[in-house]
């Protein structure tokens, strides 16, 4: 088994450096975006796309801003078996007549970005352009999440799992299931399937409910996997023996299967093969949600870094020719909720997060980064008086009403710590303050030649993720 990972990996290198020879002169990009729950995803990539292809709103991409892409356009992209990201179907939706927001995605999709692109500096003058590709890989952040198991064993995870359950309401029904249970009894598949499908059940609600460690991810999307054993399992304590067939030993075998089976394929096929990283995360929900949401949210990052984490068998990742994420940016997304007053200190809160997570995982290798963003602006600033008091908010259409309304969230506080140290020691409720979130539709524009759809700092997140690639 051994050496046939090592030939299957020293394959991989050998046709990953075959591809980097022959496209020497046209260098291909591969960002991965992922999202945590409600983070914008499919807008996110959308905007990029029709805001790379239409650049007067990117001034903080120093290529666009110095004129060096001189043109962007879509091609066919390069993995015949990956389903294509629906592009032109979601810029429709966003910016229509009576523009929604699109569809999210629910699985893995991709699409081929070209930008020709001039070189700049003293080799750009005696050069012309070249061709640079830019492939957007799309997946959602539960499978991100996923990969923090394969270093936990079915025990390790169990205790953590149920640990974080106790507390919680939406994890009555199961923990009363598990409470019936004796995990040493004889494989029984209808308690099998009633336990998963219970668990199934507490996942979805903490999601609902702004929490982020909802794990395994294919519980909640099983795609064609939906009812096998390998997506038929749940957490359980462990008895003082574990007999062969036991249902215990069984969910054990499962959780292994599900590992190698479903995580690092996902790893081996698509994750790591990608240059640079953003992950999309609903830090705004999260505050709104609470303590516990935005403690939630420390674990996840801090697993999400984990995942690329170089490890101690680096050495052997470099002999097999292993590529390794270069970047990884962490963006808050939805700042078009706050007055521009509060985005620096949301971006400090991200910092923050950042800082934890990156500290837990030990964390060393890709360059990190917080950021807080709006892929597709949907709202207005104004000041308002409220009894006397000057209030900074922002305006937009409900989702709900179709009505425009002024929404103030609340002040987010200077210092994060005030966040992030009630959330580590296990409050429930803020203590003197109370984070308000809207649900805002797409507003009514009209784009003019050249320009993308209105954003908030998505230049920016661009210029880290790849203006060092476009020079």
């Amino acid at each position: 088994m051994i050496l046939h990972d090592i030939a299957e990996g020293l394959g991989r290198g050998i046709e990953g450096v075959t591809s980097t020879f022959t496209g020497a002169f046209e260098p291909t990009i591969r960002l991965g975006v992922t999202g945590l729950s409600r983070a914008g995803k499919t807008v996110f990539i959308t905007s990029l796309i029709a805001n790379l292809m239409n650049r007067d709103r990117m001034p903080q991409l120093t290529a666009a801003a110095k004129g060096a892409i001189q043109a962007a356009y879509l091609q066919p992209q390069p993995d015949d078996t990956i389903p294509r990201f629906d592009y032109e179907t979601h810029l429709a939706a966003m910016t229509g007549a009576d523009p929604v927001w699109p569809n999210s995605t629910r699985t893995i999709s991709e699409l081929r970005l070209s930008l020709r692109v001039q070189p700049t500096g003293l080799l750009g003058s005696f050069s012309g352009p070249r061709v640079v590709h830019l492939d957007i890989v799309d997946y959602p952040g539960e499978w991100l999440l996923d990969l923090g198991l394969l270093e936990k064993s079915f025990a390790d995870w169990s205790d953590e799992s149920l640990a974080r359950a106790k507390p919680r309401e939406d994890a009555k029904d199961y923990l009363t299931l598990v409470a019936a249970t004796d995990p040493a009894a004889k494989l029984d598949e209808p308690q099998a399937q009633a336990l998963a499908a219970a668990y199934t059940a507490y996942l979805a609600a903490i999601r609902a409910a702004g929490l982020s460690d909802y794990t395994p991810g294919r519980f909640l999307l099983p795609g064609d996997m939906e009812g096998s054993p390998a997506v038929t399992f749940a957490p359980l304590p462990r008895p003082e023996s574990t007999p062969r067939n036991s249902l215990y030993r069984e969910f054990e075998r499962r959780y292994e299967a599900y590992k190698s089976k479903v995580v690092k394929p996902f790893f081996r096929d698509h994750f790591a093969r990608i240059d640079r990283q953003i992950v999309l995360v609903d830090a705004l929900g999260a505050i709104h949600a609470g303590p516990q949401a935005v403690d939630d949210l420390r674990r996840a990052m801090a697993d999400i870094l984990g995942a690329f984490r170089p490890g101690p068998n680096a050495w052997l990742s470099q002999i097999l020719f292993g590529k390794r994420v270069e970047k990884i940016l962490f963006a808050a997304t939805k700042a078009d909720h706050l007055h521009h007053a509060q985005h620096g200190k949301l971006t400090a809160i991200m910092d923050a997060l950042l800082r934890e997570a990156r500290d837990r995982a030990d964390f060393a290798g890709a360059q990190t980064a917080a950021m807080s963003i709006a892929a597709l602006r949907t709202t207005v600033e104004d000041t308002i008086d409220h009894g006397g008091e000057k209030l900074d908010v922002v305006r937009g259409r409900l989702l709900e009403t179709g009505k425009h309304a002024a929404f103030f969230p609340g002040h987010l506080p200077s210092n994060p710590a005030q966040l992030l140290c009630r959330a580590r020691d296990g409050q429930t409720a803020w203590l003197d303050a109370d984070y308000s979130i809207m649900s805002f539709a797409p507003a009514r524009q009209e784009l003019k030649p050249g320009e993308g759809p209105p954003h908030i700092r998505l230049d920016k997140a661009t210029e880290f993720l790849i203006g060092d690639r476009l020079r």
